[in-house]
């Protein structure tokens, strides 16, 4: 009876629900309550959000094609808790992506566009706004392979692996002030500036994120 039920609503609303299941579950591993390696039990996740499992089984679905969660033998689901090889790979890519990506964006958006970057970057610092350089820089680069790599296929697990790679004292300050030694070259026009101090900075962030494994 139950998986009939199940069925039926996960037919009427699961894209809907199971995208607030997906939501969810990130949130809690962006925000510490899942860490790398945590169970993801299905059964709870359901409860908290008051749905049926259905909706919860797809938005798992979704998490294990994304990488973020992995099964066991016994079917546990886990946040996937990275390797120091597999986190250094995946920020090499990370560093090739956005060195072009920084470029790229340079060349191709407007003086008065990179102006009006450094300061929508300037006006959220100060109000302590979220302003994710990345997305935005990968959006304005003017290529949809490289956009479509930042901000859908990697995009999850890149802002989860960036926030761990930030959880050390003082990394998210110093991160924040390469961010802006980014965007005043990008702004002054400089792409070869842009993209070494893009890759310098994910080449520490890498480097972080590995001490912490």
């Amino acid at each position: 009876m139950e998986e009939i039920i199940d069925k039926v609503l996960t037919d009427e609303s699961s894209p809907s629900l199971s995208i607030k299941a997906y939501d969810y579950i990130i949130g809690l591993i962006l925000n510490g309550g899942l860490t790398p390696g945590s169970v993801v039990n299905e059964a709870e996740v359901s409860r908290a959000l008051e749905m049926s499992r259905g909706p919860v089984r797809e938005a798992m679905r979704r998490l294990e094609g994304r990488r973020l969660i992995e099964r066991e033998h016994q079917q546990r689901a886990r946040v996937v808790q990275l390797g120091i090889k597999e986190a250094r790979d995946l920020f090499e890519l990370r560093e090739g992506l956005e060195g072009m990506a920084v470029r790229l964006a340079t060349q191709r958006m407007s003086q008065e566009d990179r102006h009006h970057l450094m300061q929508d970057f300037e006006a959220a610092r100060d109000s302590g706004a979220k302003f994710d350089i990345h997305t935005v820089l990968a959006r304005g680069c003017g290529n949809a392979q490289i956009e479509r790599a930042m901000c859908e296929d990697l995009y999850d697990q890149l802002r989860i692996h960036r926030r761990w790679s930030g959880a050390r004292e003082r990394r998210s300050e110093l991160a924040s002030d390469e961010h802006w030694q980014i965007l005043r070259a990008v702004e002054l026009g400089d792409q070869h500036l842009a993209e070494s101090l893009m890759r310098l900075h994910i080449r520490r962030a890498t480097e972080n994120l590995v001490s912490l494994l």
